[in-house]
């Protein structure tokens, strides 16, 4: 069976309803629903639709991304169809509870964009020469990975580390954090902070950089991810969570070890004076594997560089160390791919990526080959009839 029939294949329960009209007259009607998945392999010549005139869960180029891998079947449909066929699917991935709290957030993020007045609008709109160094820019024009490698460092395996945002962004970004923050203080607006591991820093996206994100991520982070993180949707990242995190005095002291809710993660440091605040990275892992014990060359630690990138696996398990004195500001781009997601729900192991996965599945082959050397010897002692 070839892989596009497999694709083809679903399972349908169909149910009737029977009405009758104001004239006594019956009617029947089947309702179809169908438990088809995504694509494997995309549809690469289709020309997806716009959905920027509809109101919807998720901004409209995740549903434009996501077209391509949608099954035959669904693909020809209209688009309130299609709408909801990916709705469905990206509302399955969301992190626990996220679906009660949809709505909520969205009158949130409104009363800050209403009220917040930026300081820095420029930053609002990403223009490249004002936000990366000229390396970065070069590397990124040329999009090969020739030119990624020119400029990446690979320090370990699956960590990879480059120059990116000009000292000047880095100033901007962190008296745009400081403005918003004394906003927060002088009305006494409760904010939600960037996730349950940290007390101190603020979501971009909630007070009006997520355009800005949304394009960093798509043409500037994107090509890279392809090239290197090809096997955990590196090409297919369409969401992202953008934040700022901050540790010192009267802030975050450290960062326990865990992995992000990310195929992707973005980490860099916007600066100020600080002694420590080291990374530390411990292999990457599969959900099944998470907290196995960590092989020799698995780790490896980073001394933060104001305006360098760190760019990882989000399933690489990582900590911060104290922040011993000064203060330190970050900020990360946790970028999501919904096809991975929906895909990895249907896979049992990850051995292209996930450390244990891999020693696991060369153990089995050694096994194997071991079994089949037996089998032969024997085969060759046995007496000839």
């Amino acid at each position: 069976m070839s892989s596009d029939q497999r694709e083809a294949q679903q399972e349908t329960t169909t149910t009737t309803t029977t009405t009758v009209d104001g004239s006594g007259t019956t009617a029947m009607r089947a309702t179809t629903f169908s438990s088809q998945r995504l694509r494997i392999n995309p549809n690469n010549e289709h020309r997806p639709e716009s959905y920027e005139d509809l109101k919807l869960d998720f901004p409209s180029a995740v549903y434009s991304s996501l077209e391509k891998y949608l099954p035959q079947q669904i693909l020809a449909s209209d688009r309130e169809e299609k709408v909801k066929f990916m709705t469905d699917i990206m509302l399955r991935h969301l992190p626990h509870g996220e679906r009660s709290r949809a709505h909520r957030h969205s009158v949130y993020r409104q009363k800050i964009i209403t009220n917040y007045q930026p300081l820095h609008k420029e930053l609002y709109t990403l223009s490249p020469v004002d936000c990366f160094v000229p390396s970065f820019m070069k590397a990124i024009n040329e999009s090969s990975e020739k030119s990624f490698r020119s400029i990446i460092s690979e320090p370990s395996p699956g960590v990879f580390v480059f120059d990116m945002l000009l000292p000047s962004f880095c100033e901007m970004m962190l008296a745009e954090v400081e403005n918003f923050e004394k906003w927060v203080g002088e009305t006494k607006f409760r904010i939600m902070r960037p996730n349950t591991m940290n007390k101190y820093g603020a979501v971009l996206d909630d007070f009006g950089l997520d355009s800005m994100l949304d394009k960093l991520m798509e043409s500037y982070i994107r090509p890279i991810t392809k090239v290197f993180f090809s096997d955990v949707g590196g090409a297919t990242l369409d969401s992202h969570h953008g934040f700022v995190v901050e540790y010192g005095k009267d802030r975050d002291l450290d960062l326990g070890f865990h992995v992000d809710d990310s195929e992707v993660t973005l980490n860099v440091c916007l600066g100020n004076q600080f002694v420590g605040g080291e990374l530390f990275f411990r292999g990457t892992r599969c959900e099944r594997h998470v907290n196995t014990t960590t092989k020799s060359d698995e780790i490896y630690d980073y001394s933060h560089v104001p305006g360098q990138a760190v760019l990882h696996r989000g399933r690489h398990r990582h900590g911060a160390r104290a922040t011993t004195s000064g203060h330190r500001v970050n900020m990360l781009l946790w970028c999501r791919s919904s096809v991975f997601r929906e895909l990895k729900s249907h896979q049992k192991e990850f051995s292209s990526w996930c450390g244990e996965c891999f020693c696991e599945k060369k153990e089995e082959k050694g096994r194997a080959l071991d079994a089949l050397r037996k089998k032969l010897v024997k085969a060759v002692r046995a007496p000839q009839d």
